[in-house]
């Protein structure tokens, strides 16, 4: 599990009992997320947009006013935005729906994106450029880490390694970091977190057919079934 040590475990957590209990968990986050020193202003600001519950974390730490509305990306988000005090709305899976929705329905502006310091799709820009004014603030950092030694030391053995990669930029660093000889197994969240994949030497790479934890969840279930049964020597579907 290369995400931070708390959603991995929340994902492994939500994984059917029989796909845990015919693998070895081995946590080895690429990515650790810190809260940035930043103060948010919100005078003026009509309602917040989160993309990641890594921002919803940071702003929630910070103190943001609760008493606006959030427009969020994806269950997860959702939920912890809602965890955290706000009132919260899933307007997407994505941020292209986000952005789709957000320009359909012109809530009161302007809003705020609280996002980390690297991340895709200008969503302020886009909505701004597009007459809904948005501005945007980094809230934390994804400072990136290397494989532990466990994850490196079992890289290197015969047994399928079965790796599910929840985004774009955590695909690039483990398409540089990964040297082992194992074969390699992989669940992308979407098509855009599968392209910096295509170049390692994988044995099989599942997309999930939406970016959701539900999606991925159902990706890993079926690479851990078809990867031991390709090492019990059947052929899978």
């Amino acid at each position: 599990m290369t995400r931070p040590r708390a959603a991995s475990e929340r994902f492994v957590a939500q994984l059917p009992t029989r796909t845990k209990s015919r693998v070895q968990v081995i946590y080895s986050p690429i990515m650790e997320i810190r809260p940035l020193p930043v103060e948010v202003e919100t005078e003026g600001v009509q309602g917040l947009i989160f993309t990641s519950a890594n921002a919803v974390n940071a702003a929630a730490l910070k103190g943001v006013d609760r008493n606006l509305p959030a427009f969020c990306v994806g269950p997860t988000t959702t939920s912890t935005a809602k965890g955290c005090g706000w009132q919260a709305e899933m307007v997407g899976a994505t941020a292209e729906e986000l952005v789709g929705h957000l320009l359909k329905r012109r809530p009161k502006s302007p809003l705020l994106h609280l996002r980390g310091e690297n991340t895709r799709g200008n969503v302020a820009g886009r909505l701004t450029e597009s007459g809904l004014t948005v501005g945007k603030l980094p809230v934390y950092q994804q400072l990136l880490l290397p494989l532990t030694s466990e994850a490196t030391r079992v890289a290197d053995l015969d047994s399928p390694v079965i790796a599910p990669i929840f985004s774009p930029r955590t695909a690039r660093h483990f398409a540089d970091i990964w040297t082992g000889s194992a074969p390699l197994w992989l669940a992308a969240i979407s098509q855009a977190t599968a392209d910096p994949l295509y170049s390692l030497d994988y044995a099989r790479l599942k997309i999930a057919k939406k970016p959701t934890p539900k999606k991925m969840r159902k990706a890993v279930k079926k690479l851990v079934k078809h990867a031991l049964r390709v090492e019990g020597g059947a052929v899978p579907d």
